[in-house]
């Protein structure tokens, strides 16, 4: 398995995949994500290959204050091998390296295996509420 910084030949099979891992929703749409993502901080969207297919991704981001991922999504043929692990520890390191104290990540409530995945890892259920306004209406649904 080899991880690298996500290129934009890399888009249509990352779509893909995110639909085969069900991480797309009606009201995101996934390649004006993947542009916004390339305008900022583009070497903390990482993909995971392996003989030349793309079967993990992660999106990353940091403000400064705290760091943030998105779109941790593995083929199902692939989950279980560690390959989410890899992504999620390539993301802390580069973090640290840019000095970010702390790494939030959001799940859907209903998301019970990922959630112990991420307990595997010390990740904590925070006491905080998460609050969201959507700014720019992507899509109609």
């Amino acid at each position: 398995m080899e991880i690298r910084v996500f290129s934009q030949e890399d888009l249509e099979e990352v779509i893909t995949l995110w639909e085969r891992c069900d991480l797309l929703r009606p009201w995101n749409d996934p390649e004006l994500d993947i542009e916004r993502k390339l305008s900022h901080d583009p070497d903390l969207f990482l993909v995971a290959v392996v003989g030349g297919e793309i079967v993990g991704t992660l999106m990353g981001g940091y403000d400064g204050h705290r760091g943030s991922a998105y779109y941790l999504g593995i083929h199902p043929d692939y989950q279980g091998r560690g390959f989410a692990n890899a992504l999620i520890n390539r993301l802390e390191k580069k973090l640290i390296a840019r000095g970010c104290p702390k790494l939030n990540v959001m799940l859907r409530e209903d998301n019970d295996a990922v959630l112990g995945f991420y307990e595997k890892l010390d990740y904590e259920i925070q006491d905080s509420m998460l609050l969201g306004k959507r700014l720019i209406e992507d899509r109609e649904y």
